[in-house]
């Protein structure tokens, strides 16, 4: 007997459709949603539409006209300067109430870090991005604030939609984001909290080139 696959609400399953779509720029920026489209393609009623366009506007990735649909936001400097702002400020402050790091946080971060170097050197950049977020949020959460965590986790979101076209734009920046990682992961492991705040404001310092031109 096979068990039946539970299907997420309705509402869930347009949100995830959407944000994916948005994050990968196949709904690039300036696009106009309408609710008629959204139900169709992922096969529901209007109505949970309406809900998750509701949630994402929330998150700041839409802009909701009543009648007409959503409009999908573009990106623009003053945004990717102001999460890269943000980022610093939690990141940082992670990074030195990450010290001393409990065995469990450095061992996760050099098995994500293992896992980024062999995706990289596969050319799944997609995969590297993925493992990228991880290793950041790994040290997040381990600043044990869950109010923190869930603000990271959202900012992570906007940024990959900022950033989908980075690694491959620059090529280059596979290894010294590999580089950098492992310098962060010695200095949690050193127990140097300056050394870790002071890499992680130049690794996250970077992203904010991308709002001098970057940005398409």
């Amino acid at each position: 007997m096979s068990l039946a696959v539970k299907q997420p609400p309705a509402a869930d399953r347009v949100y995830a459709h959407v944000k994916q779509a948005v994050l990968d720029r196949r709904y690039e920026g300036g696009t106009l949603l309408t609710e008629g489209e959204l139900a169709e393609a992922v096969g529901v009623s209007r109505t949970p539409v309406r809900e998750a366009l509701l949630r994402l506007e929330v998150e700041g990735l839409l802009k909701l006209y009543p009648k007409k649909g959503a409009l999908v936001l573009p990106v623009s400097a003053q945004e990717i300067a102001d999460v890269v702002e943000t980022r610093q400020l939690v990141e940082e402050h992670a990074a030195r109430k990450a010290v001393p790091a409990p065995p469990g946080l450095i061992q996760r971060l050099e098995e994500l870090l293992e896992r980024q170097k062999q995706q990289a050197a596969a050319g799944d950049l997609a995969g590297a991005a993925v493992s990228d977020r991880c290793f950041h949020a790994e040290i997040v959460r381990a600043a044990g604030n869950e109010i923190l965590s869930r603000l990271y986790d959202q900012l992570r979101d906007r940024q990959l939609r900022m950033g989908v076209a980075v690694m491959h734009a620059h090529p280059d920046r596979i290894a010294k984001t590999l580089t950098e990682h492992e310098e962060i992961l010695n200095a949690l492991r050193t127990g140097d909290a300056d050394a870790a705040v002071g890499i992680v404001h130049r690794h996250v310092s970077w992203f904010s080139n991308l709002a001098r031109g970057e940005v398409r």
